[in-house]
């Protein structure tokens, strides 16, 4: 009887584990949601603490940094995202059946290609970051390099210095031109 009584226990807490396990499997993630919300508010409490201290010194320079590094981040989308419907329409040749390997072939280098010079750009920006910049956008098209640097004292010789680093890192066929956009 002892026996019988202990079967019955424990198929009941087998049960019961199972019920639990499947309930919190199929159930929204409350933990998840309540962390998120939770990480929500501690951004939102240093935003607005950072947000009192940057109103203390002065409105108007808080909000054209923002604005410049919004300018940034919104460039280096954009361009990202170009690439990203560039290479889709690559990938596409690519599964075609109906064309010659040899274009399907062009299309993978291109592939290659663009993912090379988008690591060279990143490796470019952090170098010119590295020399004491804020913030570096560098943008390779073609035979042309674009950079534009935050920097409030814009002189031949850092331009120079720049497009030595880029010389070295990218060649000597690239046509460069350094652009310097004040911090605010």
């Amino acid at each position: 009887m002892l026996l019988k009584k202990q079967t019955v226990w424990l198929l009941t807490m087998l049960s019961l584990v199972v019920v639990l396990s499947v309930y919190y499997m199929t159930s929204p993630d409350q933990r998840q949601q309540e962390l998120a919300a939770t990480e929500e508010k501690e951004e939102a409490a240093n935003q607005e603490e950072e947000g009192v201290i940057s109103e203390t010194e002065t409105e108007g320079e808080v909000i054209s940094s923002v604005a410049s590094d919004e300018v940034f981040d919104a460039l280096r989308l954009q361009l990202d995202e170009e690439r990203s419907k560039y290479k889709e329409e690559l990938r596409d040749i690519m599964a075609s059946t109906e064309l010659p390997s040899e274009e399907r072939g062009d299309a993978y280098d291109k592939i290659q290609n663009l993912d090379q010079v988008a690591q060279k750009e990143a490796v470019l920006e952090t170098l010119i970051v590295a020399m004491g910049y804020d913030d570096a956008l560098v943008r390779a098209d073609g035979e042309r390099v674009r950079i534009t640097v935050k920097s409030n004292e814009p002189s031949a010789s850092a331009a120079n210095e720049i497009i030595q680093v880029v010389k070295t890192e990218l060649g000597q066929m690239q046509a460069v031109a350094v652009e310097f956009q004040p911090n605010e």
